[in-house]
């Protein structure tokens, strides 16, 4: 690779295109003969007005964004809507539905506990979430404020690959961090889903929100916070205070480069096609190295497995691979063993010298 950069399999921050990266370094002490840096610029001068609208759009555009929904970029990560969510659409008597694939629902949930009453309308804990539970045959509640689920799952490598639940006239929420924009999604069917930018939007500390704007002004609380108001950041274009300015400018650059790579629907057979490679590895290797999700259910962004189910050798593995330039696949602290995180941005010959490092690797520790 150029610049001597390693193949970054890190869950997030993650790779990001190496024509942004360089786009920003050109532009980095003078945007656009302005004189300064975006970092230097005023949040509310005529050429941020230009990148904030420049982002906006072009999610509208790769992602379909209906008029009917809003696009916002705010802070505080997914973490934040965990909370931000509830504050806004529960109310009594109302209970929030969840479909419980891992850790971040695991922590969506306990920040909705902390004010409102919930359901857990279907749940994969039984086998350490290793495939997405029965949705079609869950028993969601008519009345329930909204259905929440995280449409793939970056620790446990899972993926809602058969379509979204149909939670009828009940709001859908998605958090889909770490697969936003790897495949055609309809967002008019989500009254909001949300996603750290860290994975294939940009840098950390963006998060991109997509509401349905009605929803946001007649359905939530008036009695909240202003910060915590989807209402007040729609009504202030996403400038009801400084924003990251310099990662949505940063992000704007990352969706050109998916523009120009031929948009989502490109994108979607590239990551397939990263993912069949990494896969057919891992399945052809004979048992030796071993991923625990249910094929149907595997994820194209987070791919997850053991060696040999033996940890002093996982860790032989990611520090020699680590060694070559292959570097953040260890797996994460609470399930252990390997993972590779292959997202937009991550180039299909570092999926290739990976493999070809996995068969070395078995052949010399088999």
């Amino acid at each position: 690779m150029k610049y001597g950069r390693v193949f970054n399999f890190s869950a997030g921050p993650a790779t990001m295109p190496e024509p942004a990266l360089e786009r920003m370094r050109d532009e980095l002490l003078n945007y656009k003969n302005t004189g300064m840096s975006v970092m230097e610029m005023s949040h509310r001068s005529k050429p941020y007005d230009a990148i904030l609208s420049h982002a906006e759009g072009r999610v509208r555009e790769l992602m379909k964004v209906p008029a009917s929904h809003a696009i916002l970029f705010l802070q505080g990560g997914a973490t934040h809507q965990f909370a931000m969510a509830p504050y806004n659409f529960y109310t009594e008597g109302h209970p929030i539905d969840f479909i419980h694939t891992g850790a971040w629902t695991e922590k969506a949930i306990k920040e909705a506990k902390r004010i409102a009453k919930l359901n857990i309308v279907a749940s994969s804990e039984d086998k350490n979430f290793t495939y997405i539970p029965d949705y079609a045959n869950a028993k969601f509640n008519s009345d329930a404020a909204y259905l929440h689920i995280c449409s793939n799952n970056t620790i446990f490598g899972t993926k809602y690959n058969k379509g979204f639940p149909n939670s009828g006239k009940v709001p859908m929420i998605a958090d889909m961090s770490s697969e936003i924009l790897s495949r055609p999604i309809d967002v008019s069917k989500f009254h909001l889903l949300y996603a750290g930018a860290q994975k294939n939007l940009g840098p950390s500390g963006v998060c991109l929100a997509i509401i349905h704007k009605d929803w946001a002004e007649s359905a939530a609380r008036k009695d909240i916070a202003e910060f915590w108001s989807y209402r007040a950041h729609i009504k202030e274009g996403s400038r009801l205070n400084t924003p990251a300015a310099f990662g949505i400018y940063a992000c704007g650059l990352v969706l050109d480069w998916l523009h120009e790579m031929g948009g989502v629907e490109k994108m979607q057979k590239v990551n397939q096609e990263k993912a069949a490679i990494l896969y057919n590895a891992i399945d052809g290797s004979g048992g030796y190295y071993a991923c625990p999700v249910v094929k149907e259910w595997r994820s194209d962004m987070n791919v997850v497995w053991r060696v040999k189910n033996d940890e002093a050798l996982e860790d032989k593995f990611v520090k020699e691979a680590q060694s070559k330039g292959l570097d953040g696949l260890k797996g994460h602290r609470s399930v252990g063993g390997i993972r590779a995180s292959i997202y937009n941005a991550f180039p299909i010959d570092g999926v290739k010298a990976l493999v070809d490092f996995m068969k070395d690797f078995q052949k010399k520790n088999g």
